[in-house]
């Protein structure tokens, strides 16, 4: 989940009543300074455009002033940059990352005490090609494009297991790497490409393992053909809130991470994505 510099694209915050972000004092300290019950706290999350920052943009909408919060949303490209934003205090939370990239991202930011709220949503991967409409059409020799961070290229990894295409070690785990492959019949040829830059490069690939949201944002779904899904049923890889771990039970995120779990999100959801974007519940699986 490398990426390029980020996109700050600070969307307007909803609503008529706000208390304006203060400095890195937590959600509950700037509620505590607002005064009255009646007040609205703002939470400064960060997102991926797609389809974080619109869930985030609709709860803001629909749902989050009955509850006493305003949602401003700064949206990025580079996955970097959100966690960097948090610890820094430039970000109440963020909302784009998987269980996996979070504890890879904390083994190299030892000084990083983020904490995993919840899982919130599923994107499945997807194996696309521009040039063929079947996996067994994928010749000898094909180059497959993968994402090139650790926790991406493993799922990337698993996916093409699952299908045969490679057959990986045992013991690779979740973020299985090149050297885990024990068998490769098709003499396949991994590029690792930063995962945004996915979509764009199909076109010079035969093939490509794509993260949900950046199939999304290119429409892959209608300009390329779907090789294979990643199976969902427990999966690890949810999509979920992340916050400073001094922060994790602070009644505004916990409001938030209610409204994220409400049944009109998880409606429209369904209805925006129709079954790409899969609502979770709000328990990370290894506590299911």
């Amino acid at each position: 989940m490398t990426g390029r510099a980020n996109v700050l694209r600070g969307a307007a915050v909803f609503g008529a009543a706000t208390v304006l972000l203060a400095g890195c004092g937590s959600p509950s300290e700037r509620a505590d300074e607002g005064g009255g019950d009646d007040d609205v706290v703002t939470l400064k999350v960060g997102a991926t455009p797609m389809p974080h920052a619109e869930i985030l943009e609709f709860v803001n909408d629909e749902l989050a002033a009955e509850a006493g919060l305003a949602i401003e949303v700064v949206e990025y490209t580079d996955y970097n940059q959100p966690n960097a934003a948090l610890v820094e205090g430039e970000l109440d939370a963020n909302y784009y990352q998987t269980v996996p990239f979070l504890e890879e991202y904390q083994q190299g930011n030892t000084d990083a005490d983020l904490e995993y709220v919840s899982n919130v949503h599923l994107e499945a991967f997807g194996l696309y090609s521009e040039e063929f409409s079947d996996l067994a059409e994928l010749p000898e020799g094909a180059e497959i494009g993968v994402p090139n961070d650790v926790s991406n290229m493993g799922r990337a990894l698993n996916l093409l297991d699952a299908n045969d295409v490679i057959t990986l070690a045992e013991d690779a785990g979740d973020n299985a790497t090149e050297s885990d492959i024990e068998e490769n019949p098709l003499d396949v040829t991994l590029t690792p490409v930063e995962a945004a830059q996915l979509p764009r490069s199909l076109e010079d690939l035969d093939a490509a393992v794509v993260n949900g949201n950046y199939a999304l944002e290119a429409d892959l779904a209608e300009n390329a053909n779907v090789l294979s899904w990643e199976e969902t049923e427990g999966s690890v890889y949810g999509n979920g809130l992340v916050v400073r771990a001094q922060d994790a039970e602070s009644e505004e995120i916990e409001r938030l991470d209610e409204l994220l779990h409400s049944p009109q999100v998880s409606d429209f959801m369904e209805e925006r994505w129709q079954g790409v974007v899969i609502p979770m519940g709000g328990m990370r699986d290894d506590e299911d």
